[in-house]
């Protein structure tokens, strides 16, 4: 199933417009006609079934024939990571992240970090991009950039966990997780959280938690942190 992706079609109407840009994909690059089938999310846990009234390249128009409402998840993750070096690494987490099933994203500025500006909406289609590719119908919620001591500040409901590299006491993430709850887990960027950061998150009851044996990018690390809550969750 081919997936299209339209935050603005909803369940009160029975037919939907698509903007120019996306009528001229739908019919001059995909060759779609009138009474083809198209099946279309709003992000929002909703999958439509469309076919084409109207096959303008300039504003498809589509009649919606059904619309099914996916349950949402019993748990909620918020992975929270510092900015990679190389985009292409952030982008590779935010793809994987998204088609396991990661609910939230944050990007934090931290001591060490090396990239303090973002591309957010292209960091936004990518999310879109692999919502559509792995067939999610929730749209996960990518924020604004925030410095690491500000994000602290937030009040957060849930298990919440800081992975870092230095050596002390940690346990592993997967033995610690409970299940069902909201989760906020803190990833650094390559140079880890300082000292002073790792302690500032312990201050904020934060639990310090290791993702393995092993030493892994902060792309990598975010990633498994993901893996391994869905997994528990399953």
């Amino acid at each position: 199933m081919q997936l299209f992706y339209n935050p603005n079609i909803n369940n009160t109407e029975t037919s939907f417009v698509f903007d120019k840009e996306e009528s001229k994909h739908i019919i001059k690059v995909l060759r779609k006609k009138e009474s083809d089938i198209l099946f279309v999310t709003n992000g929002l846990g909703f999958l439509f079934k469309t076919e084409i009234a109207l096959a303008s390249d300039s504003k498809c128009t589509v009649n919606i024939l059904s619309f099914d409402k996916q349950d949402e998840p019993k748990f909620n993750l918020h992975l929270v990571v510092a900015p990679t070096k190389m985009n292409e690494r952030y982008e590779w987490f935010l793809e994987k992240a998204t088609e396991i099933g990661v609910q939230e994203i944050t990007p934090i500025i931290c001591e060490h970090s090396e990239r303090k500006i973002i591309k957010t909406d292209r960091f936004q289609k990518i999310i879109e991009s692999a919502m559509k590719q792995s067939l999610h119908y929730y749209l996960p919620k990518f924020n604004e950039p925030i410095l690491y001591k500000d994000f602290l500040k937030k009040e957060i409901n849930g298990q919440k966990f800081i992975a870092h590299c230095e050596e002390t006491d940690k346990k592993s993430l997967k033995n610690k997780l409970k299940t069902n709850t909201n989760y906020t887990i803190l990833i650094g960027p390559e140079g880890d959280f300082s000292v002073k950061e790792i302690q500032l998150a312990l201050d904020n009851n934060y639990i310090p938690v290791s993702l393995g044996n092993t030493r892994l990018r902060t792309e990598t690390a975010a990633v498994v942190a993901c893996h391994s809550v869905v997994y528990a969750n399953e």
